[in-house]
């Protein structure tokens, strides 16, 4: 149903997550501004064709910005009259992040920062951030608690959003700020960035090339399907809270190996196995205590990691036969 009044706006809408979101509020007759920078990160061509669905739709706006440009912000924010915000724009991925620290920080710091500054100053409903699971660094405890003390992020990516955390805090305390932190849990699905492991495992396993394993393969991942992260934000968008933190996550892990495995029945193939050194600022393990988020946001995923991975693999051949 759609809202009367008001936009919503999808920072870094072009992206994976985002322009999943933007799909969603698009078919559910909102109006959205959409604004990402199109960075080289990887490919531009296709975060666009991530739009090409919503492309032309009288209820939607794309701007080409950066979130670290803030007149631009201000004025776009009043000229669509935005009362609620979905904050995903980031600089994404935690071995990159170790390469540019400095980079990490400036957009995904300081870019916050400068929302924020943007975003106190409207009449807004709500302020939701997409944070990240690697918040909770090394933290042997699962599966993770919102209420974990976390004080060791293990990458500079995982600081970056740690830090995006504390100062949702501090602008909801300071001006009332109405703001949800969503931890995302390793997102997968149809758009998922081509660096990312499902993506780039599918993609070696079709061509026969090696699939790097980093470590022994023993790393647990909380594998959550975009559908079942898309359902979280909505209900977030949906029901403003003064400051709360929820993971999303599918509450389920699986071992890299496994992964594989499932992928290889998915595609149809064996993989060939390229064993490397593990990689500093992974995190051993990712497990999300989802009962929270159950309870206030309803939220219920309901895609198992098999099926996932097999829609995934559908999709990827479908875009390769360029169907989609």
């Amino acid at each position: 149903m759609a809202r009367s009044g008001g936009c919503t706006l999808v920072t870094g809408g072009a992206g994976f997550i985002g322009s999943h979101v933007v799909e969603a509020l698009v078919a559910r007759q909102e109006r959205v501004l959409c604004l990402d920078n199109f960075d080289q990160f990887y490919d531009p061509d296709i975060k666009r064709a991530n739009l090409r669905a919503v492309m032309g739709q009288p209820n939607f706006t794309l701007v080409e910005a950066d979130i670290r440009d803030g007149e631009r912000l201000e004025a776009l924010c009043e000229s669509h009259q935005v009362d609620r915000i979905f904050h995903a724009a980031a600089r994404a991925g935690v071995r990159p992040s170790l390469l540019d620290p400095l980079l990490y920080e400036d957009v995904n710091v300081r870019g916050t920062i400068i929302l924020l500054e943007v975003a106190r100053r409207r009449p807004l409903k709500t302020f939701v951030f997409a944070s990240s699971s690697s918040v909770y660094g090394g933290l042997q405890t699962v599966p993770f608690s919102e209420a974990a003390s976390l004080s060791r992020p293990i990458s500079p990516y995982a600081a970056t959003k740690l830090a995006g955390e504390l100062l949702c805090y501090t602008y909801h305390h300071l001006y009332g700020l109405p703001i949800t932190c969503l931890r995302l849990f390793t997102v997968y699905g149809p758009r998922q960035r081509p660096e990312m492991a499902i993506h780039q495992f599918v993609r070696l396993i079709e061509e026969g090339q090696p699939v790097p394993l980093f470590g022994d393969g023993t790393v647990r991942r909380d594998f959550t399907y975009i559908d079942d992260i898309v359902q979280g934000v909505m209900a977030a968008l949906d029901r403003p809270f003064p400051f709360e933190v929820f993971n999303l996550g599918e509450s389920d892990t699986i071992e890299l190996t496994d992964l594989i495995g499932v992928i290889e029945q998915c595609v149809g193939k064996k993989a060939r196995i390229q064993a490397l050194p593990a990689q500093p600022g992974d995190m051993p393990v990712t497990y999300a205590d989802i009962t929270k988020a159950k309870r206030s946001l309803n939220y219920r995923p309901t895609t198992p990691v098999k099926e996932g991975v097999c829609r995934f693999v559908d999709w990827f051949r479908a875009r390769q036969r360029g169907e989609i």
